[in-house]
């Protein structure tokens, strides 16, 4: 089968090439400018992202992992502390927590949409909890208003994980923007996807902004006057042009996920042992991918059946928080997070997907399923 032939589970080609003269432009307008660290192009990116979310401060760091970091640090959160989340997310959403000298507080997921289960959340909070993070997984948003009366309850912050879900919503605001802060990423097989490494905490707060501003520069707000242990974590001034480039064509791909979303409804649906994502009422779903579930312990079969075809697809995750060894507890049991790392599947999906392409991905899962 010659490489023509496959279908990516991602294809980045399609939105480079619409943007490709913003980019060329980009980059150019970087090289003569000497600045390529912070400077304009970052000042200039962070605005325009604190306006395209409606939030005060949009602070550029080096990483999305290094945005949760300083989000929390930004929040206060550090030894002792305790921070609720899901176990069903990317490593680094409880890696930062145990970053910040705090202990992840594993609550399970609602099993329709992978996310945070506010009602179990609501359990795990202790006098120790210092904030609740909530993980916007696939490109859809937790379930947002229990949660944020629980921090308002327990007097504690509420920090999204917004690394999968750039430009969704929950009640026409952006997500990102309703708790204390928000953290995203732009690796570059994020819907805003960068060219390496690159993040961003968005807060209303003066006080968190300014402590992550200093925090990313070494522990300064001013050069050499060091006031605290911090991070080099400055975004690059390279990647915030490029971003620049494709931030106004955000939305856009997003609807172009979401109509890609819609076909793969139609072509998939009445599969049996096939579970379709879901939307919640009052969201607005990214897709950053489109995760199904495959009941009956037939995943891997149809995973190995769909390679075989020349069909890529990615288990996101096949291992829970609790599960490796770094978080294992004796007696820890999350049982929906678990059934999910062995059922989840992500399907190819971006935002220019052929519908053809999705046409073949869903004979090749109709015939697979029997």
């Amino acid at each position: 089968m010659s490489r023509a032939d496959k279908v990516p589970v991602l294809d980045l080609a399609p939105e480079i090439a619409e943007v490709r003269p913003e980019l060329d432009a980009a980059w150019a307008r970087v090289l003569a400018s000497g600045h390529f660290i912070l400077g304009p192009e970052v000042d200039a990116f962070e605005r325009e992202m604190a306006a395209y979310l409606g939030v005060k401060h949009a602070v550029g760091v080096a990483s999305g992992t290094d945005a949760i970091v300083l989000a929390l640090r930004g929040l206060g959160v550090g030894p002792g502390d305790e921070v609720v989340t899901t176990p069903f997310t990317f490593f680094a959403t409880a890696e930062s927590i145990s970053a910040v000298g705090a202990t992840p507080v594993f609550a399970d997921i609602d099993p329709e949409t992978f996310n945070l289960d506010a009602e179990l959340a609501a359990r795990a909070v202790t006098p120790r909890t210092k904030a609740i993070l909530p993980v916007h997984l696939f490109g859809h948003t937790s379930d947002l208003d229990p949660i944020l009366e629980l921090a308002r309850e327990r007097n504690v912050a509420v920090l999204e994980d917004v690394a999968q879900a750039l430009g969704g919503q929950w009640r026409r605001r952006k997500l990102g923007t309703l708790g204390k802060a928000g953290a995203f990423s732009f690796f570059p097989s994020k819907n805003l996807g960068g060219f390496g490494d690159g993040g961003l905490v968005a807060t209303g707060d003066d006080e968190v902004a300014g402590t992550v501003r200093m925090l990313r520069a070494h522990g300064s707000r001013r050069k050499y006057f060091n006031e605290a242990i911090g991070y080099n974590s400055r975004l690059d001034a390279l990647h915030a042009a490029l971003l620049r480039a494709k931030l106004p064509h955000l939305d856009a791909w997003n609807q172009g996920r979401w109509r890609a979303a819609a076909r793969y409804r139609e072509l998939l649906a009445g599969i049996p042992g096939l579970v379709l994502p879901v939307e919640r009422s009052g969201a607005v779903h990214v897709y950053h991918q489109y995760t199904v579930r495959v009941t009956g312990g037939r995943r891997d079969a149809l995973k190995e059946a769909l390679a075989a075809q020349g069909i890529e697809t990615m288990v996101y995750y096949p291992k829970s928080m609790h599960e490796l060894p770094v978080y294992a507890r004796p007696g820890l049991s999350f049982p929906h997070s678990e059934v999910a790392s062995r059922e989840v599947l992500s399907l190819p999906m971006w935002p220019r997907i052929e519908p053809e392409v999705q046409a073949r991905v869903a004979s090749a899962v109709r015939a697979a399923m029997g």
